[in-house]
């Protein structure tokens, strides 16, 4: 069961005198010799970290912890879920009825200045319902990642939070399912690029930035498919998907002391105005009775995008209405 590729519709709430400045930006119009940034390095800049002691405690004496306390989230009390300034960016959010969309409704409701990108010029219809910022960018091409950062950077300034949401298929780019017997090297490097070669790109472009502020949020979009579980004719998608928590694990690590933490959300079966009756059917099948909706796992996103997830990184969380948990029902 993917999650990505369900969702259900949500209405995005009324919002009163709402200024939206459209911002027409394209990566493909933005030569990669005008990107400020490399693309093919990493973002520069983590703080230097404190050398380690190699010295052994005296015997019996009495061990304490310290917390540095200069700027750590330790001392904010109470620990708020507010994202009030923060520059957030979600990708793949073009559609009304995504995942994307739904966690970009309630990054801005929590105060985040909010980034939205897609591969289409839908996206500046989604922002402008929104009163956030929308870009163009195929976030599989490395030039193109770079120029989009610097325009966010241009725009709204330093990205913050970062939700890897992209990996939706599309008509220049439709999905495949066939075994792996019969699947071409093209079908399964595309597979891999849009699920799981995004999010890297993405990540490798703003994690330099975060660490030398020394704080930072970055959820990854993976499913059950794969982590969790797998389907006949899915191979490609189930590896891509393995292959964000994996990504997601180590960046976790290298990040840990930096201030900046990275998670990632694994969706079973979400109900979109696109899902099939099998789909739907599936859904009915879980413990709830019922197919999820894109903002029940943007929910779960905001959290982790907060300051409140202060002390989670480097896991997976999985949305699927328990359905990953319970034995298989024999007949």
């Amino acid at each position: 069961m993917r999650g990505v590729r369900h969702g259900g519709r949500d209405v995005a709430p009324a919002r009163a005198n709402v200024h939206y400045r459209r911002m027409v930006f394209d990566a493909r119009s933005v030569s990669a010799s005008r990107s400020r940034r490399d693309a093919t390095r990493p973002a520069a800049g983590r703080r230097p970290r404190p050398a380690a002691s190699t010295s052994d405690p005296e015997p019996g004496a009495d061990l304490a912890f310290e917390f540095d306390e200069t700027g750590s989230e330790a001392d904010e009390a109470p620990i708020t879920s507010r994202l009030d300034g923060k520059v957030a960016l979600i990708t793949g959010a073009g559609s009304p009825d995504g995942i994307g969309y739904a966690t970009a409704r309630r990054l801005r409701d929590l105060g985040a200045r909010v980034a939205i990108v897609s591969t289409t010029r839908r996206i500046h219809e989604r922002a402008s319902e929104l009163g956030v910022t929308g870009f163009v960018a195929d976030l599989t091409d490395e030039a193109e990642v770079g120029a989009l950062a610097d325009a966010i950077s241009d725009q709204l300034g330093d990205v913050e939070v970062l939700v890897n949401n992209a990996g939706l298929a599309s008509r220049a780019s439709p999905e495949v399912l066939r075994p792996v017997a019969q699947l071409t090297y093209d079908e399964w490097r595309a597979e891999i690029d849009r699920n799981l070669s995004t999010a890297f790109l993405c990540s490798r472009a703003f994690v330099g930035g975060m660490a030398e502020r020394g704080w930072g949020r970055i959820v990854n979009l993976a499913a059950t498919a794969g982590p969790v579980n797998a389907l006949p004719t899915e191979a490609a998608y189930a590896a891509a998907k393995a292959g964000v928590v994996g990504l997601t694990r180590a960046l976790a690590m290298e990040l840990v002391a930096d201030g900046v933490n990275v998670n990632c959300v694994a969706p079973g079966t979400i109900y979109t105005a696109a899902s099939t009756v099998t789909e739907i059917k599936q859904g009915l099948g879980t413990p709830i009775g019922r197919p999820g909706t894109p903002d029940e796992v943007a929910a779960a996103i905001a959290f982790l995008c907060s300051p409140a997830a202060s002390y989670i990184t480097g896991q997976m969380l999985v949305v699927d209405g328990g359905n990953s948990v319970r034995e298989a029902e024999f007949r």
